[in-house]
């Protein structure tokens, strides 16, 4: 039986990673839509490639372009998500959301009750708009399945069981290229050496996440919001290798943990064959890294903005669009070499402290118009200190 999917944000990593999967067993899928912002060559090239008739592509400079080469093509060209419903009549049984950053959360959310199963890889939809998306996922009947490789995990080895069982999560961090620089050089860090992960090839601003180790908060709301579990349950490990992902302590005196490569194409493999056992080629274990995990605590003078997560609410409110913008523009700026490494880390912990973010703590999103109107005050808001 042919799969039919789409891939929201296909010229993405994640996206891209997919269609290569698919490649090699082509005939048992049929792609229904493919979707980017700018980069019409590229999505134009695997539209045909994989025989799709159909393509958003939402940046109006792009779409016009794509526009004229298509002239006499038959290809359905879209700017936006307003058609979903007459793209995909019917549901498809697959979609894997690639959206990089905060505008991946409108197409996630209108996109679940055209498919069956949803694989978000948007860290943003589900740290933003995870009360709006689950209810959704309900409403429709959708599974879920998410994509980050530590997310998997913990889904993975919870096996569809209650959480209720779970006493304790442990995320992984490799602890990013400053993992074993001592503070007092911290001052001397360039952008050059932010960007070189020791383990994972990612976009520039992930990796500055990772060098600040931001990503691991965002990683610990993603999964009190997916596992519906306290803040208090969830800790950070620094694991250099990256080869355990997580670990889930058990209630019963159990704990497991998942081990993999540091290879995103792990767990999209796994979501895209989702309980049917396909053999994946990877290479044997490691045992060299099993006999020394070197698994430690996160040292938070080095990394302070890990304390960010004691302060955060344990109900979903409207302080995380805050928080991602906040960090957004940041790491732009640092990315611009507009302000330093330890400014960057400064200047969050800084912002996310005024009054004026903090009280949207009490706040629960109410829809997807509440989250990008304050993403935009708090950009307006950024812009005008100058920085």
């Amino acid at each position: 039986m042919i799969k039919k999917i789409v891939i929201l944000g296909s010229t993405s990593s994640i996206g891209k990673s997919l269609l290569d999967i698919i490649k090699k067993d082509q005939k048992k899928f049929k792609i229904e839509l493919l979707t980017a912002n700018t980069n019409y060559k590229d999505l134009l090239a695997q539209a045909k490639s994989f025989n799709v008739k159909n393509i958003i592509i939402t940046d109006p400079i792009s779409f016009k372009k794509t526009k004229i080469i298509c002239k006499n093509k038959k290809i359905n060209i879209f700017q936006n998500f307003e058609n979903l419903n007459k793209i995909l009549p019917r549901k498809v049984d697959y979609v894997m959301s690639a959206i990089s950053g905060i505008g991946g959360l409108l197409p996630t959310y209108k996109i679940i009750n055209c498919t069956k199963l949803i694989a978000i890889a948007n860290k943003e939809a589900i740290i933003c708009g995870w009360s709006l998306i689950e209810k959704e996922l309900k409403k429709h009947k959708t599974k879920f399945i998410p994509v980050d490789s530590e997310h998997f995990s913990i889904f993975s080895l919870l096996d569809n069981k209650n959480n209720n069982i779970i006493d304790k999560i442990y995320i992984t961090a490799s602890g990013g290229p400053f993992r074993n620089l001592p503070k007092n050089q911290f001052k001397k860090i360039k952008l050059k050496d932010a960007l070189r992960h020791p383990n994972w090839r990612m976009g520039k601003k992930i990796t500055i996440d990772s060098a600040t180790l931001m990503n691991k908060v965002f990683e610990v709301i993603e999964a009190k919001n997916i596992f519906n579990i306290d803040y208090n349950n969830i800790s950070i490990l620094t694991h250099p290798k990256s080869y355990v992902h997580a670990i889930v302590k058990f209630k019963n005196g159990l704990t497991k943990f998942l081990i993999h490569e540091p290879d995103m194409k792990i767990p999209i493999y796994n979501s895209i064959y989702y309980k049917t056992n396909k053999s994946f080629k990877n290479n044997p274990l490691d045992f060299n890294i099993l006999n020394n995990l070197n698994l430690k605590k996160v040292e938070e003078n080095k990394f302070p903005l890990v304390r960010l997560i004691k302060k955060l609410p344990n109900n979903s409110s409207l302080f995380e669009t805050a928080l991602i913008t906040i960090n957004d523009y940041l790491v732009y700026k640092f990315l611009e070499k507009k302000i330093n490494f330890q400014r960057l880390i400064k200047l969050i912990h800084k912002i996310s402290n005024f009054k004026e973010f903090q009280k949207f703590k009490k706040i629960k999103p109410k829809n997807l118009k509440e989250i990008y109107n304050l993403r935009d005050y708090v950009h307006l808001k950024l812009e005008s200190l100058g920085i």
